[in-house]
């Protein structure tokens, strides 16, 4: 019984340490550790919850362990505070580290990988605790796990599992504000654009709108979870978001790379015509300089003749229709131009020569 009450004061350190900055020194090591003392504390709870003796005994010890000194009531940061804790050990070790911003970048996915260990064929015992796991971090830690943490180049956002896990929950808190309240995705959006890196966002946001369609859960777990049986409404969501908020839908034009701009195009017809529209107002920003022979922006921030050519051309790479409305728009802005078949004289020619010899 010594050993058992030892084991229950060690556990309980833990959680009252998982949510304070003192998480900064763990690593991938001391996450898969606290997980493993948190899942032995949910044997000890299914083991002795009929056994009275002993569940009052663990009930009494923790009581008593996170009382204030002078008696008076709970301490400011508790750990286990009664037996049915235990049984859920691992789902509050789990929600603390999310929501503890000082969570070092490896234990943070680690955790992440404990969460969403991808696939393989665990045993039910790992597959209940994966279920509900993720269970929390849907329902309860969604927008905790938008934090990021220094990706790489855009182009390899829609093969980075971290990021597809990102978009999942994103999707599905956007599903769960909606419920609540109409402009509750909208509210949450804007929200996050103010208070997160920007650019990881919107790679986010990218990557959800590429997710394929979910499939319908079974019955029975949509009762549990309480959401709608696709991701639609949350694509929706993010959808009406970008094409509202002009400015953001210029960032995340400008922002992410050709490819996949051009797979959310080839997904989104709605943001496609925009995307075109802001590709043509970017090149009537361009003028040609005699003295050296290309097209150049007046101002800082216009968009290169390079990636502007890069741009259209990544969507002349899209099969149809989307070549072919790319083409077709090209070929109305030269027309507009004045049809000038010389290089130098209207963007649209140059643009519409270069995709030809490009192909």
């Amino acid at each position: 019984m010594e050993s058992l009450l030892q084991h229950l004061d060690r556990i309980s350190e833990v959680l009252a340490v998982s949510r304070t900055p003192h998480v900064r020194s763990w690593d991938a090591v001391a996450v898969r550790r606290a997980l493993q003392w948190a899942r032995y504390m949910r044997h000890v709870h299914r083991r002795f919850g009929c056994h009275v003796p002993i569940r009052m005994e663990l009930e009494r010890r923790l009581q008593n362990r996170w009382k204030q000194e002078d008696g008076s009531g709970p301490a400011a940061v508790p750990g286990l505070t009664n037996f049915r804790d235990l049984g859920r050990c691992d789902i509050l070790l789990s929600q603390r580290l999310l929501e503890n911003r000082a969570l070092g970048d490896a234990a943070f996915h680690c955790l992440l990988q404990q969460l969403f260990p991808g696939p393989g064929v665990p045993d039910a015992e790992e597959e209940t605790l994966q279920g509900r796991l993720a269970l929390l971090a849907r329902r309860r830690a969604a927008v905790h796990l938008l934090r990021f943490h220094g990706f790489g180049e855009n182009s390899a956002v829609q093969d980075d599992s971290l990021v597809k896990t990102q978009a999942e929950l994103l999707l599905e808190r956007l599903q769960e504000v909606g419920k609540l309240q109409a402009e509750g995705p909208s509210r949450l959006l804007n929200s996050l654009w103010e208070s997160l890196p920007r650019n990881n966002l919107l790679e986010v946001v990218a990557a959800a709108l590429l997710l394929p369609p979910s499939s319908p859960r079974p019955p029975k777990e949509e009762l549990e979870l309480g959401s709608p049986r696709t991701q639609g409404e949350g694509v929706h969501e993010l959808v009406h978001w970008l094409l509202g908020k002009a400015d953001i839908m210029a960032t995340f034009c400008r922002s992410l790379s050709a490819a996949l701009l051009t797979s959310v195009a080839g997904r989104h017809p709605e943001l496609f015509q925009v995307y075109l529209g802001l590709l043509a107002e970017w090149g009537r920003h361009l003028h040609y300089d005699l003295q050296k022979g290309i097209w150049v922006g007046t101002e800082a921030q216009d968009v290169p003749w390079e990636e502007l050519y890069g741009r259209f051309q990544s969507l002349c790479q899209a099969p149809s229709p989307l070549k072919d409305e790319v083409l077709r728009a090209l070929e109305a802005c030269k027309a507009q131009d004045g049809a000038f078949e010389v290089p130098g004289l209207s963007i649209w020619t140059d643009l519409l020569l270069a995709l030809g010899s490009g192909a």
